[in-house]
């Protein structure tokens, strides 16, 4: 997993601020974005590379049609070629490869590399979570006042809030698995997502962030299953527990429509 993610990566950045052929797909929420060459050659290396190597393994990626033969494996290879397209085609250092192994449909490892950056994330199921091989751990933080959240910062001036938002240190970042990893770093103190997110932006990074003592929940504060019929979730908060307390707070009673 760990030198598929190297190697994707130099892949990735072969095609970062460059031009390339960019299509628009939409999704089956109806939602469209890009996709790019580079999203396709990463994914064409990666099932190569771990999916050619271990075919008894189930496969689902952002970039791959799902056959839903995955059900019938008892491990699952969870793929995202390139989280943050819309920044990667930018030209903007925010865009992450995310690679996950599910067993039994719970994460067993999660890569999340940032190779503009070189940042990677690494977790094994009860070993811990590392940055580049050094062990990471989510900030003690309790309150929301003075906080560093990563997100976007139009969410929490929204006006639908039934109460304003204290102050906050906000800083946007496109790629979900990015937010997260550096939450579970320490570098940002939580993140909050109101709107559906993919299984391949989660597995990886929600892994990392709980070995790093983080928690991961839907805004209501439901665990996220992976490995569903329908591969995508509804919200997502990740924070220290102290943190996540205080967001569930402010979200639990929130009834989202499903795909916002």
């Amino acid at each position: 997993m760990r030198q598929a993610a190297k190697g994707a990566g130099e892949i990735a950045l072969q095609f970062f601020n460059r031009d390339q052929e960019i299509w628009q797909k939409t999704s089956l929420l109806g939602r469209t974005s890009p996709v790019s060459e580079a999203d396709l050659a990463v994914n064409a290396y990666l099932k190569e590379q771990l999916h050619g190597a271990s075919k008894h393994f189930g496969w689902l990626s952002e970039e791959t049609e799902d056959d839903r033969s995955r059900f019938d494996k008892p491990h699952v290879w969870v793929v995202d070629p390139i989280d943050g397209t819309r920044a990667f085609l930018k030209g903007r250092p925010h865009f992450t490869i995310c690679i996950a192994l599910m067993e039994d449909g719970r994460p067993l490892l999660g890569s999340v590399f940032n190779p503009a950056s070189q940042e990677h994330f690494f977790a094994e199921a009860g070993r811990g979570a590392t940055l580049n091989g050094i062990k990471i751990s989510v900030s003690n933080r309790d309150e929301l006042a003075g906080c560093r959240m990563v997100g976007d910062p139009g969410l929490f001036r929204h006006p639908a809030w039934d109460r304003p938002w204290p102050n906050m240190h906000v800083e946007a970042r496109n790629s979900m698995a990015y937010r997260i990893a550096l939450v579970a770093n320490g570098e940002f103190d939580a993140t909050v997502a109101l709107s559906s997110k993919n299984e391949w932006d989660l597995a990886a990074a929600s892994l990392i962030a709980e070995e790093a003592g983080a928690l991961v929940t839907t805004h209501q504060g439901d665990p996220i299953i992976f490995n569903q019929q329908d591969p995508h979730h509804l919200s997502v908060l990740c924070a220290g527990p102290a943190l996540h307390k205080a967001l569930l707070d402010r979200t639990h009673h929130l009834r989202l429509p499903y795909g916002r």
